[in-house]
């Protein structure tokens, strides 16, 4: 009878899969907590087995070959599986969360409003260990192999099992300072006389759309000083007296509750409020470690959202 491989063959793909990811056999050992010589043993035994090279190495950099990335899709799907089927079990075993929590969290936000409280869930569960992506990139959490995303905004990915956990506005802005130097801007078409301070990360740039309480909508191009893709740029500018901005609630809480910004135009509601979504890959075995994320995230961000407290 042939002996059966399966568990080293899941130990070598799952070290393949954290090279590959981390681009680097030291990473990768960190991130999973092996010793780099393992990692590279369980690696070679795998390309020894395929008869296939699946990463390219030199002394800086590691890399896929083409055989290897159609290899890793498959690697994901598979510990993803492994990892749901563990789940299904440890969830009717009434498990503990336990295990390493995959977040791809949104770069400014999870920075302000999520990093600072990953220490209190940590020692909530310490059997659970973080792996924290700050990005504004858009992440498969299914390939990628991500536990938890937090999304702002509207969900267009069906396949997530998405759970809304606070409410977001857009507004506009400015500082104490500036109105004092500048005015105050009574109706939209004042804009035009201001200085606006430009996102490009906004889809409407450079158009600001409102709305006001009896539905008439007007869209302002705006122009001003200072255009930029970093929002906290713009907040430190607004501030500091430069001009207007349209923000979104939880990027100048801080300032409004300070009074170092002050809203203008409170009468008109701006395009696209949104909303602040905690989503995973499924519903049906999620581990003990997901669900008590998403349930102790809501519970942070509820009734009131902290950036409105």
């Amino acid at each position: 009878m042939q002996q059966s491989h399966e568990p080293a063959a899941l130990a070598e793909m799952a070290a393949f899969a954290a090279i590959a990811e981390a681009r680097s056999f030291s990473k990768a050992a960190a991130r999973i907590g092996r010793d780099p010589t393992i990692l590279s043993r369980r690696l070679q035994s795998l390309e020894e087995r395929l008869g296939v090279p699946l990463l390219h190495r030199t002394t800086r950099s590691v890399s896929l070959t083409e055989a290897g990335a159609e290899f890793l899709v498959r690697v994901r799907a598979i510990l993803a599986a492994v990892d749901e089927a563990e789940a299904a079990a440890s969830a009717h075993a009434g498990g503990e969360p336990r295990g390493v929590l995959r977040l791809a969290l949104p770069g400014s936000f999870g920075r302000m409003w999520i990093g600072p409280l990953l220490p209190q869930f940590l020692a909530q569960f310490p059997d659970v260990r973080i792996e924290a992506e700050f990005s504004n990139r858009f992440v498969d959490l299914v390939a990628e192999n991500f536990d938890v995303a937090v999304r702002l905004g509207a969900l267009e990915d069906s396949r997530l099992v998405a759970r809304k956990v606070a409410t977001r506005r857009r507004l506009l802005c400015a500082a104490p300072s500036y109105l004092a130097r500048r005015g105050t801007p009574a109706a939209p078409e004042a804009l035009l006389e201001h200085s606006c301070l430009g996102f490009t990360g906004f889809q409407t740039f450079p158009a600001w759309e409102m709305t006001d309480s009896t539905g008439r909508r007007v869209t302002i191009e705006v122009s001003g000083p200072l255009v930029t893709d970093d929002a906290e740029v713009l907040v430190e500018a607004a501030v500091q007296g430069v001009g207007l901005m349209m923000s979104t609630d939880w990027l100048v809480g801080r300032e409004l509750a300070d009074g170092r910004l002050v809203p203008v135009l409170e009468d008109w509601t701006l395009a696209d409020e949104g909303a602040v979504y905690v989503v995973m890959p499924s519903a049906k075995g999620q581990a003990a470690k997901t669900r008590a994320f998403a349930d102790w995230i809501g519970k942070r961000f509820a009734p009131v959202p902290p950036w409105r407290r």
